[in-house]
């Protein structure tokens, strides 16, 4: 017995000592981001993501700090087998505790390179600002963004307030994946923050149920389809307030081309099928703007998607849907909420503000310093990333001269342009 007892001591001290070894690593942060990129994150970001790691480490430290007081205190066999599936149970810990650190030293980590850095510092802004629009509004603080770019097709986002992999922390910032593909044109920047807006004030729940009423007398399916793809419905409402046909636009070359998806979503995805989701947007469109571009990529869409493609078993779904998107429409822009003050989210974001013809306003009465002036990009990056956005739908055959152009009013906005004196 004593033999056996021995023998398994020495496991279990082994196996302490290294998770109490493993979680000193994790409390040196340039072990998952470099100390350059940590320094391009805003001070408070940076102080705040931080803060929030360093305490998830300090809980992990004190639970090894156990750990070893119970090994100290273990005489017998099932002493030790008790300290040894703890030593399971925190493994576990310290592991969710690795992925919150990987996710934002992996995310921090993108902006390594100050050309990208400072791209994703004005993403961050352009998120901020437009969430703050809502939010002051309601008396509430805009949560610090974090965007990170990755590779893929749709962006994402992890909201702040969500309980983070440890299953203790809240995350305090909104990290918000950017594409590389879209990092020219990141108006899908606008729509994740629109998730946070949504997520906060309790958006998505209410125009879940302002969708059920809406049709519940001539087309309830359209108004239960509706409710189950609020959230990202909403996120799409959100992106268009603020970047009008350039939300439209960029979200239409991010959603075509898979057939599949044209008509069909799985059960439980939150996101509309591409065809009523293009046709959404362009209603929105239609109904702040009148006629414009977005009726041509509207009738490209349906041409390359008729409606005798659907498959049978959706066919009457969309035909419907199709037919009551002016009501959509206004059912996301027009209508109050009590999320909103009992106010409609055009109230709060004006479209109108982003219009074609006010964006060629603002040019004009800019001139050439527009693109130029910390004053101008400092005070309309909001609008200036709706005229790039706008200008890219529009005018194809500038692409480049209009890509080069924003990355050079961004890479101001994100190296901290002030405003001009």
């Amino acid at each position: 017995m004593a033999d056996d007892l021995s023998a398994v001591r020495v496991q279990v001290i082994r196996q302490v000592a290294h998770w109490r070894a493993a979680v000193v690593a994790l409390d040196d942060f340039e072990n998952f981001a470099s100390a350059t990129a940590w320094g391009n994150l805003e001070r408070y970001l940076g102080v705040a993501i931080r803060t929030q790691l360093q305490a998830s480490v300090e809980r992990l430290r004190r639970g090894s700090d156990v750990l070893e007081a119970e090994l100290r205190a273990a005489e017998t066999l099932e002493d030790l087998e008790r300290v040894r599936r703890r030593v399971v149970a925190f493994r576990r810990r310290f592991l969710q505790v690795e992925l919150a650190l990987d996710f934002y030293g992996d995310a921090v980590n993108t902006r390594t390179s100050p050309k990208v850095g400072a791209m994703l510092r004005a993403c961050d802004i352009l998120a901020g600002r437009s969430m703050d629009v809502v939010f002051q509004p309601m008396g509430r603080k805009t949560p610090p963004t974090l965007t990170y770019v990755d590779k893929g097709i749709g962006a994402s986002i992890l909201r702040s307030g969500l309980r983070l992999w440890d299953g203790r922390s809240l995350s305090v910032a909104s990290a918000i994946k950017v594409t590389r593909h879209n990092l020219g044109r990141p108006t899908a920047v606008l729509h994740e923050a629109g998730h946070q807006v949504s997520f906060s004030l309790g958006w998505n729940e209410e125009l879940a149920a302002a969708f059920e009423r809406e049709f519940r007398h001539d087309a309830p399916d359209v108004g239960e389809a509706l409710a189950s793809w609020s959230s990202e419905i909403a996120g799409d409402a959100f992106a268009f307030c603020h970047a009008g046909y350039a939300a439209v636009a960029a979200l239409h070359d991010v959603i075509a081309g898979e057939p599949l998806r044209v008509w069909w979503i799985p059960s439980g995805d939150p996101h509309p099928p591409a065809q009523l989701r293009v046709l959404i947007g362009t209603a929105m469109a239609r109904r702040f703007y009148g006629a414009g571009p977005w009726d041509d990529l509207e009738r490209s869409w349906t041409v390359a998607h008729p409606i005798s493609e659907a498959p049978r078993s959706r066919r009457r779904l969309h035909a419907s849907a199709m037919a009551r998107m002016p009501r959509i429409a206004d059912v996301c822009l027009t209508r109050a909420y009590p999320a909103f003050g009992a106010r409609a989210l055009s109230a709060l974001v004006d479209p109108l503000r982003v219009r074609p013809d006010e964006l060629a306003r603002l040019e004009r009465d800019a001139g050439t310093a527009l693109f130029t002036s910390p004053h101008w990009i400092w005070n309309e990056s909001l609008r200036l990333l709706a005229l790039s956005g706008y200008r890219a739908a529009t005018e194809p055959e500038r692409a480049t001269s209009i890509a080069e152009q924003f990355e050079t009013w961004m890479t101001r906005l994100g190296q901290g342009v002030q405003i001009a004196a």
